[in-house]
């Protein structure tokens, strides 16, 4: 009964049909109506047969159907596993190359502090300080701007952008004898800079002074540059070193350094540029008497021409 009320409404109508048929084969034959029983039990089996010849088609496309899914879902299988073959290859190969890429970052990033903790060391080993130090940047710089200090012996320093350094330029400067201003474009940065000048007892050989950037035109542009003011008296500047204004001040912000401090350098002097040093192939281009000696050091030798009177 339950297999009954499953079926479909062609199914039941097909059942019935046959269930009428049967009947009536079976009533002909009762009846003695032989040539009707055949009849209809010809009827019966060809349209048995046809039924049968239908379900076998079915089944057969049927069966046609699922071999295409099956090939289908192999082929889908097929190209999953190619890819997923592929990705897993890729991953490895980029697993590779970025342990590769981590392990030369790190054995770089350990090559710069051995540098720097080394550099450190040589510096105390150079600097006895009357007070706690701040921390040093750019420790291997410094290094060789005291080892620079040291060996040429400047009488006057000037240095564009105060901060950690002041404090070890005037240490050094203070063991030659000689003299440093520094300059800074922010007034509490100034301030906090000349408060450790005071600190470390280095105010005899060390100025430090607050210059707000103006704006000043050099050929065909305008920068954004210390305030000139700020360096009325000085002059025969044996060491520039330049570490300001800051690239985020403006593009080129440290090119006019040279335009505008050249008259002001001793004969000889020596131009240290920390950091950024894209300005330097420009200055050599543009500067008489300016040679390079190293990747941050300058040599300047002023030209001095003799005109020769006409006769």
């Amino acid at each position: 009964m339950r297999r009954l009320r499953n079926l479909t409404r062609r199914q039941a109508i097909l059942a019935v049909g046959a269930c009428l048929l049967c009947a009536a084969v079976g009533a002909a034959a009762l009846t003695g109506n032989v040539t009707v029983a055949l009849t209809l039990l010809a009827v019966f089996f060809t349209v048995l047969f046809g039924g049968l010849l239908l379900i076998a088609r079915r089944i057969s496309g049927l069966a046609r159907a699922q071999r295409r899914q099956q090939n289908d879902v192999r082929a889908v299988l097929d190209q999953t596993q190619r890819r997923l073959l592929g990705a897993m290859e890729e991953l490895l190969l980029h697993s590779g190359d970025r342990h590769r890429e981590l392990t030369g970052s790190l054995a770089g990033q350990m090559r710069t502090h051995t540098r720097d903790i080394e550099a450190i060391v040589q510096l105390f080993q150079r600097v006895t300080p009357r007070a706690p130090m701040p921390p040093a940047q750019a420790p291997a710089e410094l290094l060789e701007l005291l080892h620079l200090i040291r060996t040429r012996k400047p009488r006057f320093a000037l240095e564009l952008g105060s901060g950690v350094s002041t404090v070890w330029l005037a240490y050094a400067l203070e063991q030659v004898g000689g003299r440093l201003v520094s300059l800074h474009h922010d007034t509490g940065a100034a301030e906090s800079a000349r408060a450790a000048v005071a600190t470390h007892a280095l105010v005899p050989v060390a100025e430090v002074r607050a210059a707000p950037l103006r704006p000043v035109p050099i050929g065909e542009r305008t920068f954004a540059w210390y305030d000139l003011e700020s360096l009325a008296d000085v002059h025969d500047v044996d060491l520039l070193v330049i570490a300001g204004p800051p690239g985020t001040t403006g593009p080129d912000a440290r090119f006019p350094a040279m335009s505008l401090l050249e008259e002001r350098l001793a004969d000889a002097a020596a131009v240290f540029v920390a950091d950024e040093r894209e300005v330097l192939g420009r200055w050599l281009e543009t500067t008489e008497g300016l040679t390079r000696e190293g990747e941050a050091l300058l040599s300047y030798r002023r030209v001095v021409r003799q005109l020769s009177r006409s006769q």
